[in-house]
C-alpha cells in the first residue's frame, strides 16, 4: 500500500521538530501541511528536507489543514493516508499499527479511551466532557460505536478521500468526517491509543476558548452535516 502520512501544523515551534524528527522514522512519505504559522515553524521544516512542506500562506484552520492533506493525497496517487497531530499527544511509533487497520476497514480513528496504558495521565475535564457530548451525538444519530470523537490520530483509504466534501475549516471538520463516513457507507474501526496531554494549556482560539460556545458550535455544525446528508437519527432511519 502507497501510505501517506500527513501532519498539519500551526505555530508549533515547541514540539515539531521532536515530533517530525520521529514521524521520519516510522513513516515512509510524509507531508506538512504549514497552516500559516507565524512563529519558527517556517524556518525549522527547512532542516527536514526529506519531509514535504505545503503552506497555507494565512492561517485557515485545523479542517483545512486535513482537507489539504486529503487532496494531496488524492493527487499523488496514495492508497491510504495518515494523520497525526504535532502537539506531542501522538505516538509515532503507533503509524504502521493505525495504518495496518486499513486491511479491513475505510477508516480506523485512534481512541484514547479504548485503553489505559497510563493511569497517571487525565484528560482536562472541559475537554473531556465536551468529547463525551459529542461522541453521544455521533453514536446515538449515526448508530456508530465510537468512544472517542476528536482523535487526529487516524488513517484513511482511498475510497474514503474519495468521499470526503468538507467545507468546514476548523476544528469541528471531524464532524463532517463522520456523518460523511456514514452517508457513504464507510466502514469504521477505532483502534486504542495512549492519553498523552503534555501542555493542557493549549487554547483553540477566539470564542472556541469558552466551552459553552465551542459546544453550541459543534452542535451546529453536527446538524448542518446531517442535513446536507439528508440523513435522520439513527433511530428514526431504523424505525
Amino acid at each position: 500500500m502507497k501510505l501517506l502520512t500527513a501532519i498539519p501544523v500551526h505555530n508549533e515551534e515547541k514540539y515539531l521538530e521532536d515530533v517530525l524528527r520521529e514521524v521520519l522514522q516510522h513513516a515512509d512519505e510524509v507531508l506538512v501541511v504549514d497552516d500559516g504559522s507565524t512563529d519558527r515553524t517556517p524556518e525549522l521544516l527547512k532542516d527536514f528536507p526529506a519531509a514535504r512542506v505545503i503552506r497555507h500562506e494565512t492561517n485557515l484552520g485545523y479542517g483545512a489543514g486535513l482537507r489539504t492533506a486529503f487532496d494531496a493525497a488524492l493527487r499523488g496517487g496514495y492508497d491510504g493516508l495518515v494523520t497525526l497531530d504535532c502537539d506531542g499527544q501522538h505516538e509515532p511509533a503507533l503509524i504502521p499499527q493505525i495504518a495496518g487497520g486499513l486491511s479491513h476497514a475505510d477508516i480506523v480513528s485512534g481512541s484514547r479511551y479504548l485503553e489505559v496504558f497510563d493511569p497517571t495521565q487525565k484528560p482536562p475535564e472541559e475537554r473531556r466532557k465536551i468529547n463525551v457530548e459529542v461522541t453521544r451525538w455521533l453514536n446515538e444519530g449515526l448508530g456508530l460505536d465510537l468512544t472517542d470523537a476528536f482523535c487526529g490520530f487516524k488513517a484513511y483509504n482511498r475510497r474514503a478521500l474519495e468521499c470526503f466534501d468538507i467545507t468546514e475549516l476548523g476544528y469541528a471538520m471531524p464532524l463532517q468526517v463522520w456523518v460523511q463516513a456514514v452517508q457513504h457507507g464507510l466502514t469504521i474501526v477505532e483502534a486504542p491509543v495512549p492519553l498523552i496531554y503534555l501542555d493542557e494549556s493549549r487554547a483553540f482560539g477566539g470564542s472556541l476558548d469558552d466551552s459553552t460556545y465551542r459546544l453550541n458550535h459543534y452542535r451546529e455544525v453536527f446538524a448542518a452535516a446531517m442535513k446536507r446528508a439528508g440523513l435522520e437519527p439513527a433511530g428514526e432511519r431504523r424505525g
